[in-house]
């Protein structure tokens, strides 16, 4: 069990919020690695992973799906196929649901602008790898800076998540016209999970609301059990 954890950063061409991430990782007490787009391997010794926030190869074709076939995203995916927890910010999440490793997808924003605010979501489910230090019910304060952040899945697939728990956050108002106001969801294994809210700019009460604590902190706690470890 490491007492800081390596969590690796993933940076795309594009990618603007790696070193917020890592920054915020290193004040909650992990140990942030950077980790690069073409890298075929994630850093060894990896226990967790983030895809931060950005426009990953200029959010071309679509908010993400280029980045889906960075050399990296094998490893990621290899990953969290043996469990190791992965958390998607923003782009990131785009990232993951372009890759199959979440549900859904994410379209522009109802009100077709850039959104750019801070905004309170709701935990709804604690099932996850990254819940340990959530409450169900708890509201969060974080902000949003997105233009694609408009989560959409067909009535199936939302009732099939919220059957099984994998809809992690819910915005307490429509937001960005996302379905059901869902925020943010896991995959089934309740070990990768994506969000629109940017965690890593919610840490430090000097500098705003401190609702992205929890988050990071649930990734953290998710990388010290030691499920899975790259190299």
């Amino acid at each position: 069990m490491s007492e800081a954890p390596r969590i690796a950063v993933i940076t795309f061409p594009g990618s603007n919020d790696d070193g917020d991430a890592m920054l915020a990782l290193e004040l909650l007490g992990a140990a942030a690695v950077a980790a690069w787009h073409a890298d075929a391997a994630l850093p060894e010794g990896t226990e967790g992973v983030v895809l931060p926030g950005g426009f990953s190869y200029g959010d071309y074709l679509r908010c993400g799906a280029i980045a889906r076939f960075a050399p990296v995203m094998d490893a990621v995916g290899a990953f969290a196929a043996a469990g190791g927890p992965v958390l998607g910010i923003c782009n990131g999440f785009q990232i993951l649901c372009e890759a199959g490793l979440l549900p859904g997808v994410l379209r522009l924003n109802r009100q077709q602008q850039f959104l750019c605010a801070d905004v309170t979501v709701t935990v709804e489910s604690t099932a996850s790898a990254f819940g340990s230090e959530w409450e169900p019910g708890q509201e969060l304060v974080i902000p949003i800076k997105h233009g694609e952040g408009n989560w959409y899945g067909d009535a199936g697939l939302v009732a099939e998540l919220e059957a099984g728990g994998q809809i992690a956050f819910r915005y307490t108002e429509d937001v960005n016209g996302a379905l059901d106001r869902i925020a943010g969801v896991t995959n089934e294994a309740g070990n990768v999970l994506g969000l629109m809210p940017h965690p890593e700019h919610a840490v430090d009460a000097l500098l705003g609301p401190t609702g992205g604590v929890a988050v990071l902190r649930g990734l953290i706690e998710a990388a010290r059990s030691g499920v899975a470890t790259a190299g």
